[in-house]
């Protein structure tokens, strides 16, 4: 998991990159044209992924017990909701994919399908649930309408400072596995942080960072850091992290709807 550096230093560190980001984005891949996203993708997380559940089982595997909320920062608001909860009322309404949203999703024991839906628009499909989120980069706005349960996400690149380019790489492409995909996820449908009615309001707002890991073995890890903000209803950030594991091909992709139960 990447460290994050105080703000003081991280102005410093913009300060000193700007001009050479600037100077590598005005100048593009080859043919001179604009890089677009996926040129410029410092990983590569296309392909499938399976859950590694490494922490929290008992949250994760199972519909935790009523009551316990053990680990999350809630208001008393959001105490007196989760309380409440009930998810043969959730079925019968039609919301059996409350704990399926954004901000809980990468939490779902399951699979995970990366693919490029265009150069600037990076597609994550999740078998548990059926669930499809978006990653638009470049100046994509947020588009009007009724909040979602994936919301609507923005995506940017963290680049790490290093040599550019490579044998067979793209004029000014990054060098592979030196960044990170930061997430910026807004406009979200109220939902469960966790199955037995954990919410989240309407006012959240969620942040994540992919970072891809090669591990001594052989294996490829991808590793989600996921900071939730919701003034309603948590006292502060909620921040997990989830882990992934890189597969040749799509064994054990299973598509599956939501369940209010499990």
């Amino acid at each position: 998991m990447t460290v994050r550096i105080s703000n003081q230093c991280l102005a410093l560190v913009i300060a000193i990159a700007a001009p050479a980001l600037l100077q590598a984005q005005g100048r593009g891949g080859r043919g001179g044209g604009a890089a677009t996203a996926k040129a410029m993708a410092p990983i590569d997380l296309t392909g499938y992924w399976v859950s590694i559940v490494n922490e929290d089982w008992r949250f994760r595997m199972v519909t935790p017990a009523p009551g316990d909320y053990q680990g999350v920062p809630m208001t008393a608001e959001a105490r007196k909701v989760a309380d409440a909860w009930d998810p043969a009322k959730d079925e019968a309404a039609g919301e059996q994919c409350k704990s399926y949203g954004a901000p809980a999703l990468l939490r779902v024991p399951g699979h995970l399908h990366f693919t490029w839906q265009d150069d600037q628009t990076l597609r994550l499909d999740m078998d548990s649930g059926t669930q499809t989120r978006l990653f638009h980069f470049s100046d994509w706005k947020p588009q009007a309408g009724a909040p979602s349960l994936q919301g609507d996400s923005v995506a940017t690149w963290e680049i790490t400072a290093a040599g550019r380019g490579g044998s067979g790489a793209a004029a000014d492409a990054p060098p592979q596995g030196k960044g990170t995909l930061k997430v910026a996820t807004t406009h979200l449908k109220a939902g469960y942080l966790r199955k037995n009615g954990v919410p989240y309001s309407e006012n959240a707002t969620l942040t994540e960072y992919f970072d891809m890991i090669k591990e001594r073995n052989g294996d490829t890890m991808l590793v989600v850091t996921t900071v939730t903000t919701d003034p309603r209803y948590l006292r502060e950030p909620f921040i997990i992290t989830s882990h992934f594991k890189k597969q040749a091909g799509d064994e054990g992709w299973k598509q599956t709807p939501c369940s209010a139960k499990w």
